[in-house]
């Protein structure tokens, strides 16, 4: 067996772990900074929004030995707007100018083919009207609140009302770090980038209820119990299926990466870039989020209910009681909900060896 899938077998059967849940303030902390980051950066710089949004010309131009500095500084003069050029796979130059009607479009056009030193009628010019890209945005404000109300109503079915708040907020927390490193680094918000944000957030809800329906079944009769308290189980499922996230997160990012680096890098695909980029921070923002957020958040919710706050003051007393004895307290003589061999953190304890400890 490889070591990643030793380790996932150790994880699964708890007899090694790391404590998410004792640790969720820290990561907690982490996303409140990122978010309000995030806030901060999209008030100061806002966004970097494509031509689709604000309207303006394309102009695409055959083959030129100009560079792409040169080529944006040559935009910039004639049009007297700021021009974002990207060079295509065959050697040709797309060139973006925003704020542009058709008169200047054709100015600019005739400037850039003396400037470039082309033929004019090779120059392809295509006007883009704002009113295109806002009928896009509200399909996808439009499409994003139906999908936030459908995961909702289905999670609140499948699970309950508390996990379904902990994935929605966990997806919040996926499309606020996405657009904050869009505003910070500046990336131009196209049509691309809205396809990628949607899409992403499938990918972080499958990880999500993936833990969930791992922390449904560990949890199945809690109250009927007195070995575990709904955290500790709740961080037996997130290290019992974190192999399983970090192979799904991988094998997603890696065609993502080799669309982003490749195809957009060295090909210069403009729409594969813009959505391979939403799509590579996205899913590293929602395999974070469905480790360290949704999980713990869970936890946190239903360590207020009276039930399993009323479970753990009794688990805890137990614990207290045995170890005033000296003795080490592992609920053998209840109960289990889950697996009863499997320890939450660290190693697990096997039967001859606590029967070992009574004889000592």
């Amino acid at each position: 067996m490889s070591k990643l899938g030793d380790l996932g077998a150790r994880l699964h059967r708890g007899e090694v772990g790391y404590d998410f849940i004792g640790n969720r303030k820290i990561w907690y902390g982490l996303s409140i900074l990122i978010t309000i980051t995030a806030i901060v950066a999209l008030a100061v710089r806002g966004l970097n929004m494509g031509i689709e949004f604000q309207g303006g010309a394309v102009f695409t131009t055959p083959k030129s030995e100009v560079s792409v500095s040169q080529a944006q500084e040559y935009a910039e003069e004639a049009s007297g707007h700021d021009a974002i050029v990207q060079q295509l796979g065959n050697g040709s130059l797309r060139i973006q100018v925003g704020g542009l009607d058709t008169a200047q479009s054709d100015q600019v056009r005739s400037e850039l083919a003396k400037d470039l030193n082309v033929p004019e009628d090779k120059i392809a010019a295509e006007i883009v009207g704002p009113s295109w890209g806002e009928q896009i945005a509200t399909k996808a404000w439009t499409g994003l609140a139906v999908f936030m109300i459908l995961v909702v109503i289905y999670l609140a079915i499948a699970f309950e009302w508390r996990m379904a708040a902990a994935a929605l907020i966990a997806l919040i927390h996926d499309l606020t770090i996405t657009v904050g490193i869009y505003s910070l680094v500046g990336f131009e918000v196209t049509v691309g980038t809205v396809i990628g944000l949607l899409t992403i957030l499938g990918y972080s809800l499958y990880d999500t209820v993936v833990v969930f329906d791992s922390l449904k079944e560990q949890t199945k009769d809690i109250t009927k119990q007195t070995r575990f308290t709904y955290s500790e189980l709740a961080n037996r499922s997130i290290n019992g299926t974190l192999v399983r996230s970090i192979n799904t997160t991988v094998v997603a990012l890696l065609p993502v990466a080799g669309l982003l680096f490749i195809g957009g890098g060295v090909l210069g695909a403009g729409m594969l870039n813009d959505i391979s980029l939403s799509l590579f921070v996205g899913l590293a923002a929602g395999a974070y989020s469905s480790i360290f957020i949704a999980t713990p958040l869970v936890a946190d919710l239903k360590e207020r209910e009276p039930a399993i706050r009323a479970l753990k003051k009794r688990i805890m007393a137990k614990r207290a009681g045995a170890a005033a004895k000296g003795e080490s307290y592992d609920g053998s003589d209840e109960t289990s909900a889950g697996d009863p061999e499997a320890a939450v953190v660290g190693p697990r304890v096997s039967r001859r060896g606590r029967a070992q400890e009574r004889r000592g």
